[in-house]
C-alpha cells in the first residue's frame, strides 16, 4: 500500500456507487479534510459514469481490479450489498489497500473473522462503517451517560416497528434488502447494526445474550419479527424488539435508557430527539444531522488511515454486533 504522508491527501476509490453513495457517503469523501475521491466503480458502466460526472469524480469504471489495481488509490470504499462484502474487502486488503465496509459488514459473524485475519495479514487497515457514533445527537447522549445524568445505566428497551410499506427503509430496483442469501436477513439486518453498535460502544462486549427471528407478516421469504435481549460487561441489559408488519398507528423507533436516577429517550432515524429525564426535570436536545450523514466518520476513518488516530470501529468491535446479530436472528 501506498500509505499517504502527512503532506498528501487519502485518495480513495469506491466500490458500489447505489443510493447510499449520493448523499450519504459519497461526497463525504470529497469533503473531508485530507480526503479525495478519486475512483468509483459499478457494474453498470452507464450509472458508473453518470456518477462520476454528476459528483467530478476524475476516473470511473465498471470492473472493481480497476480500482484495486490501481497505485494511486490508497482507500477503498465497499458500498456493494452485503453478501459481497467479504470478497471485496479481501481483495482490497490482498492489494495493500485500506478499505472501509458499509454495514452490515458481512452476512454473519463467520465472515468477520475471516476478514480479520485478512486484516492481520495485510499492509492495510479495515473499519467498519457504523456512523452513527459521530453523529451529535448519539454523541450528546454518550457525554451525558458518561457525566452520570441518570446515574448507572440499567436497562435499555429499543423497539423498532414498522409497518410493511415504511417509507422508512430504502427502497431499490431489486430490493436487496428483504433477499437473506444478499442481505444476510431481512430489514432486521439494515436497520440493527446502527442499533446495536450503539449498545456496544455505549455499554461495553456482550457477556451473554439471546433471541429469535420468525415471519408473522407473510409479506417476503425474510423474517419479519426478531426479538432478543442481551447482558452487556457493564451489567445494562438491553431488551429489544424489531417488527416490520405491523399496522401505521404501532410504528415506532424508540430507544429507552433507565438509570439508578434518571432515564434518557432516543430514535434511531429520522430526526433525532434525545430527551433526559432526572431530578433537575425535563431537558430536550434536537441536533440537526450534517447534509452528508456519514462525512463525520469519513474525518475519524481518514485519521484512522494516516496514523492520527486510533480505528474509530474496528473490525473486531463490529464482529461483537453480528454475533449479537446472528444470535437474535436465529431459529
Amino acid at each position: 500500500m501506498s500509505n499517504p504522508s502527512h503532506s498528501q491527501p487519502t485518495r480513495w476509490g469506491i466500490i458500489g456507487v447505489g443510493d447510499v453513495a449520493e448523499v450519504k457517503s459519497g461526497p463525504g469523501f470529497q469533503k473531508a479534510p485530507n480526503s479525495e475521491l478519486r475512483a468509483v466503480m459499478r457494474r453498470d458502466g452507464a450509472k458508473a459514469e453518470d456518477f462520476a460526472r454528476r459528483h467530478g469524480v476524475p476516473r470511473w469504471s465498471d470492473d472493481a481490479d480497476t480500482l484495486l489495481n490501481d497505485p494511486q488509490i490508497d482507500a477503498i470504499y465497499v458500498a456493494t450489498p452485503p453478501n459481497s462484502h467479504k470478497h471485496y474487502t479481501l481483495a482490497a486488503l490482498a492489494a495493500g489497500k485500506s478499505v472501509y465496509v458499509e454495514k452490515p459488514v458481512a452476512l454473519n459473524a463467520a465472515e468477520c473473522e475471516t476478514m480479520i485475519a485478512a486484516e492481520n495479514a495485510s499492509s492495510g487497515k479495515l473499519c467498519a462503517a457504523h456512523y452513527r457514533r459521530f453523529l451529535p445527537s448519539f454523541m450528546q447522549l454518550k457525554r451525558l451517560l458518561d457525566e452520570g445524568a441518570i446515574g448507572r445505566p440499567l436497562l435499555v428497551r429499543l423497539d423498532m416497528l414498522q409497518p410493511a410499506d415504511s417509507k422508512l427503509i430504502a427502497q431499490t430496483e431489486e430490493n436487496w434488502r428483504l433477499n437473506p442469501t444478499i442481505s444476510g436477513g431481512g430489514l432486521f439486518h439494515d436497520l440493527a447494526p446502527h442499533q446495536l453498535d450503539l449498545m456496544r460502544h455505549w455499554f461495553g462486549s456482550v457477556k451473554r445474550a439471546s433471541g429469535f427471528g420468525t415471519n408473522q407478516g407473510g409479506h417476503y421469504a425474510a423474517d419479519d419479527c426478531v426479538t432478543g435481549w442481551a447482558e452487556f460487561d457493564s451489567t445494562v441489559i438491553l431488551q429489544g424488539r424489531w417488527h416490520f408488519a405491523v399496522a401505521e398507528p404501532e410504528s415506532r423507533d424508540l430507544c429507552e435508557i433507565i438509570g439508578t436516577s434518571g432515564r434518557m429517550t432516543i430514535n434511531f432515524f429520522g430526526k433525532q430527539c434525545l430527551t433526559l429525564y432526572n431530578a433537575q426535570g425535563k431537558q430536550t436536545f434536537e441536533l440537526p444531522n450534517p447534509p452528508h450523514i456519514q462525512q463525520p466518520m469519513i474525518e475519524q476513518v481518514v485519521r484512522y488511515f494516516r496514523g492520527e488516530r486510533d480505528n474509530p470501529c474496528s473490525m473486531t468491535e463490529a464482529r461483537e454486533v453480528m454475533a449479537l446479530m446472528d444470535t437474535f436472528s436465529s431459529r
